[in-house]
């Protein structure tokens, strides 16, 4: 038996939804969203939940150097975006898996481009 737990998504901010997007905007809700998939925890995350669903403790090994507590955080965040599910199975002990939505398996292309550029192009950028 599985209950799925579902947050609503976060309301887009109040500027109208008919009118033009430009990021570039204050008042544009696209920030939002840029600042939640530039942040380097979300875009690992994703991308480790491209290998299929995964389990808390798989993911926070996969990722390494992140903390429970921002983990915790950025699931969080990416689940209320509909990014990714989070599926709590009523076993015993206590079983959530996490996975990507529909919207978060495309938000990975982009972000797998973005991660294989800076791999590739590391080495072409000055010590910090």
């Amino acid at each position: 038996m599985t209950m799925k737990a579902t947050l609503p998504l976060a309301p887009a901010a109040s500027a109208d939804c008919d009118a033009p997007k430009d990021v570039y905007a204050a008042a544009c809700p696209c920030r939002d969203l840029l600042d939640l998939l530039a942040n380097k925890w979300s875009a690992l995350a994703l991308g480790a939940l491209e290998q299929g669903p995964q389990r808390f403790g798989a993911l926070r090994a996969r990722l390494q150097g992140v903390s429970p507590k921002v983990l915790t955080q950025t699931l969080r965040r990416l689940e209320e975006h509909g990014l990714v599910d989070r599926e709590v199975f009523a076993e015993v002990p206590l079983r959530v898996e996490y996975s990507l939505t529909g919207l978060g398996r495309d938000a990975c292309a982009p972000l797998a481009h973005l991660r294989t550029w800076v791999e590739r192009n590391i080495d072409r950028f000055p010590a910090a």
